[in-house]
């Protein structure tokens, strides 16, 4: 769960939640539009998009690398597990309620 400025806009949401992958266990099929966001720490992740409805359905980021990030969205299953690490907690809307989980802070 990232609540980083970037992933709010790109999500049009208060956070972003993706669930990642080694890249050697993904299989990509169809098309994808490339999107190069910057970071808040300026680094930089390719999105890809589909085509047609504009949804974000993977994603890599460069100071992940060898990683395939999905957005927990995109399966569209409310019992996908919950998020397990949560980072950027400064940026996270005071009012937004988080379940139990590893905050970034717990991280150094």
């Amino acid at each position: 769960m990232c609540h980083c400025l970037a992933c709010q806009k790109r999500t049009g949401s208060i956070f972003g939640v993706q669930a990642r992958w080694p890249a050697d266990r993904v299989t990509i099929k169809g098309r994808a539009q490339a999107y190069v966001r910057v970071g808040d720490e300026g680094t930089a992740a390719t999105f890809r998009f589909c085509p047609t409805c504009g949804d974000t359905v993977y994603y890599e980021n460069e100071v992940m690398p060898g990683l395939i990030a999905v957005p927990v969205g995109a399966f569209a299953d409310p019992t996908f597990p919950p998020p397990r690490v949560s980072v950027y907690g400064v940026r996270r809307h005071p009012w937004a309620v988080m379940p139990a989980l590893v905050l970034d802070e717990d991280l150094d």
